[in-house]
């Protein structure tokens, strides 16, 4: 399975555009594989992405912000819950993903699978 970051590229919102940075950022940096999804280019993935977050994790009123984090069809977590993994260094448990052992040398990359295009 592919760790999926639901991304919005023409956010106004800068504390949502740093979140979702800090995320795409850090799973970079560790070569963890990744899909980010542009919900602003898609209303069937905006569709999915709030249909499979589950009624819990969901506000009180309004829909789910960017960034949400899914493993596959596997629900991570949003922003928050991400930073805490992060901070705890349980990252690769939060992801669902097995711990990389430290002498890896695995080189994945991240992929785009939306164009982004350009917010005017």
């Amino acid at each position: 399975m592919v760790v999926r970051v639901f991304v919005a590229s023409c956010s106004g919102f800068v504390a949502i555009k740093k979140k979702q940075q800090d995320v795409v950022r850090f799973l970079e940096a560790n070569k963890i594989e990744f899909e980010e999804v542009d919900i602003t280019m898609s209303e069937e993935q905006r569709q999915w992405m709030y249909k499979n977050i589950p009624p819990e994790k969901k506000p009180a009123q309004g829909n789910p912000l960017p960034p949400q984090i899914f493993n596959g069809d596997r629900y991570c977590g949003d922003y928050d819950s991400f930073f805490e993994s992060k901070e705890s260094n349980t990252v690769f448990s939060f992801l669902g993903l097995k711990p990389r052992p430290a002498s890896t040398g695995l080189h994945l990359t991240g992929q785009l699978t939306q164009s982004r295009a350009a917010c005017h």
